[in-house]
């Protein structure tokens, strides 16, 4: 089939156009309804953003206008999204576990009069908020909600009203330099902020994307984060540009066994869905017994220790062609047997799971990038030249990135850069300076000159490896309101979980002792007390109570030092510095987490 020149896909809409010609096919999108998978043909898609186009014109909204989408991964998300691209109404995507203060202030900043909601849990949310919501006046369901109207009834109402050269006149006024999305950010420091997008901005990322792997329009591509976060739109984007069918798993729960039905070529995941993937591989060895095991811990051996080009050599390689057959095959099988790559982005990867999945014959190919780039900064490419273990790989070539000489911190500059904070100049200029870099926040170096790693976070606020944001400060001050508790500091960045160092305050556990006539044992001694442990025990039950689940502290270790200005632990304003301390207690850190190097 022949290929369309990207000059001809000025706006992302343009891409329904191109399949026409590249990939007419009967599953371009896909997902479960009842338990069966339901297809929809590239005309089912073009015919419905179509009728999306006109009902909501029909509702009296007008380009310009905001549209509100609070559901899961779905056709019909993209049905919406293209519907309202094409008459010029950027959407405004929102995850629906987004909490109501949060959900308030972005439906009554963006000015949304529409939203299409996708379960009753949501609409519950909504009703709670009914008064406050300045502009709300329509509420659609993708599935049947009592009390709301369905989708079907809105498309009726295109259909009913459909106006193709209404349709027409508005696209053809809509230009690259306009925006697509509004996409707010989680609001962890503050309200959140709304980044505007172009469609110049992401299909400039999907150009400079397209050949990271070698696409096929007879691919499958299984998708699962969520389409309100931008790495997943703009993969179902590229997807869509090459024609590669997508399918939406039912959830994370479901993905192996999606997979082994529909054998996807690739999927993009978080380092936390890989970390789990390992742990069942692990788990499964770890049951089998005799030679059987011998085989399984030989082949992790292999893999642990895989480089790319063949450095480990012909002897290193052949033990590895006899894994394949014995041990990896079995993994790749597992996923439906034709995973041609995993991008994995959203927090940093451990090297140790890119080595044991790329031996493996599952390419993992990390990225790097934020909302407001629109995602994709740098990225490790398929051929294994244009690849390094540990980091993020090679900066895009439409793209500068500068490191700041004060810092080290990563500065980006680029045709996918934000069109800046809706209604929030002042927020822009502070990430965007009068020379148009971009501060992201991130500190970084380039191995080899070329190679982008990301070393550490400006901010305190870190990533665990499911790519949830974490604000150690705030846990930090529930933490200390245990008087047993002296300092501490919480820990997690890139791991699947968070936790914290612990220094208990023996001080006020020597009243406790006294006022309970135990016996003072001296501070070595009482700083293992199994009383002390059971009093912060429960205080941090008591925190991880008020927090979100991937807040929540798994484990923690006492630490038997005090941090001080002059031991060099905290700044004059008793601020911790974070990375002296990790520093100084990396064995402590290293058996809390199970890292390896």
């Amino acid at each position: 089939m022949p290929h369309i020149s990207i000059m001809e896909i000025k706006r992302v809409f343009d891409i329904l156009d191109k399949l026409k010609v590249y990939a007419p096919k009967k599953d371009i999108l896909n997902a479960k309804e009842n338990k069966q998978w339901v297809s929809y043909s590239l005309e089912d898609f073009i015919n419905t953003a179509n009728y999306v186009s006109t009902g909501l014109l029909q509702l009296g909204l007008s380009p310009g206008d905001n549209v509100a989408l609070m559901a899961g991964n779905m056709p019909q998300w993209n049905f919406v999204d293209y519907g309202s691209q094409q008459v010029a109404m950027p959407t405004v995507p929102i995850f629906p576990t987004l909490s109501n203060d949060d959900l308030k202030y972005i439906l009554n900043h963006c000015e949304a009069k529409v939203i299409f909601i996708s379960d009753k849990a949501v609409y519950n949310k909504i009703l709670k908020l009914k008064d406050e919501l300045l502009f709300l006046k329509h509420i659609y369901s993708f599935n049947k909600v009592e009390g709301v109207q369905g989708f079907s009834e809105f498309l009726e109402l295109g259909k009913q009203n459909y106006n193709t050269e209404k349709i027409n006149t508005i696209k053809h006024s809509i230009r690259g330099e306009d925006i697509l999305t509004l996409l707010y950010t989680s609001g962890t420091t503050g309200t959140p902020k709304g980044v505007m997008l172009s469609h110049n901005n992401l299909l400039n990322n999907v150009f400079i994307c397209q050949n990271i792997v070698a696409f096929s329009n007879q691919w499958r591509a299984l998708s699962f984060l969520p389409l309100n976060h931008v790495y997943e739109r703009f993969l179902n984007t590229l997807y869509l540009f090459h024609g590669v069918s997508i399918y939406y798993a039912e959830s994370f729960e479901t993905i192996g066994e999606n997979c082994r039905e529909i054998h996807p070529h690739l999927f993009v995941a978080v380092p936390r869905v890989l970390e789990r993937v390992l742990e069942r591989i692990s788990n499964a060895g770890e049951k089998l017994g005799g030679f059987k095991k011998r085989i399984f811990d030989w082949s992790m051996n292999i893999a642990e220790r895989y480089e790319l080009k063949g450095a480990n050599g012909a002897w290193y390689e052949m033990q590895r062609k006899i894994c394949d057959k014995l041990v990896y095959k079995k993994w790749r099988e597992a996923i439906g047997g034709n995973i041609v790559a995993v991008v994995s982005g959203g927090a940093a990867l451990n090297p140790r799971l890119e080595r044991i999945f790329t031996c493996a014959g599952i390419v993992l190919l990390q990225g790097y990038g934020l909302t407001e780039t629109c995602v994709v900064v740098a990225v490790n490419r398929f051929e294994e030249e244009r690849r390094m273990f540990g980091t993020v790989g090679l900066v895009v070539e439409n793209s500068q990135v500068e490191l700041a000489a004060e810092d080290g911190e990563i500065l980006m500059k680029g045709p996918s850069l934000m069109m800046g904070y809706y209604k929030n100049p002042e927020a822009t200029a502070e990430v965007i300076d009068k020379d148009g870099w971009f501060h992201t926040g991130d500190i970084g170096t380039f191995v080899n000159g070329k190679f982008l790693k990301i070393t550490d976070r400006k901010k305190e606020i870190f990533k665990s490896s499911s790519g949830k944001y974490i604000s150690p400060v705030a846990i930090e001050n529930k933490l200390k309101e245990c008087k047993y508790i002296e300092q501490c500091m919480v820990i997690g960045e890139g791991q699947k979980f968070a936790s914290a160092l612990i220094i208990p305050s023996l001080s006020y556990f020597k009243e406790y002792c006294s006022a309970r006539s135990i016996e003072w044992k001296g501070n070595d001694d009482m700083f293992e007390h199994e009383e002390l442990r059971k009093i912060i025990g429960e205080h941090v039950k008591k925190v991880n109570a008020s927090l979100a689940a991937y807040e929540q502290l798994k484990r923690y270790q006492f630490i038997n030092a005090v941090w001080t200005v002059e031991t060099g632990e905290i700044t004059p304003k008793l601020s911790l510095k974070r990375k002296k301390i990790a520093e100084k207690n990396k064995d402590v850190i290293a058996k809390i987490f199970g890292v390896e190097d």
